[in-house]
């Protein structure tokens, strides 16, 4: 059932839950430990913490809305994907009441 959840965003808490550069916020969702931080640029960002032996935090979307923290967990890559065939046909057509 968590998996169905995974890519969606998450409401974390408050952005004055961290109010000062260096404040951090430990949470858990779906069960993955996740901190939350402010940097020396007041910029909020979220990192899944690996319980590997000398595993470096691996970086979550993080976004900050109407003063609310908001993270996603999912991994792939959600860009624009361009169509297969570079020979695509537009069609135009002109209404018959014109």
């Amino acid at each position: 059932m968590a998996t169905a959840y995974r890519s969606g965003w998450h409401f974390i808490d408050l952005v004055t839950a961290i109010p000062h550069s260096g404040d951090s916020l430990m949470v858990t969702v779906f069960g993955e430990p996740v901190v939350v931080t402010r940097d020396e640029d007041e910029d909020v960002r979220a990192y899944r913490c690996l319980r590997r032996p000398r595993g470096a935090p691996q970086p979550v979307r993080c976004a900050v809305r109407y003063g609310m923290i908001f993270v996603n967990l999912d991994q792939r890559d959600h860009r624009l994907v361009e169509p297969e065939s570079p020979n695509v046909r537009t069609i135009s057509a002109t209404p018959r009441s014109a």
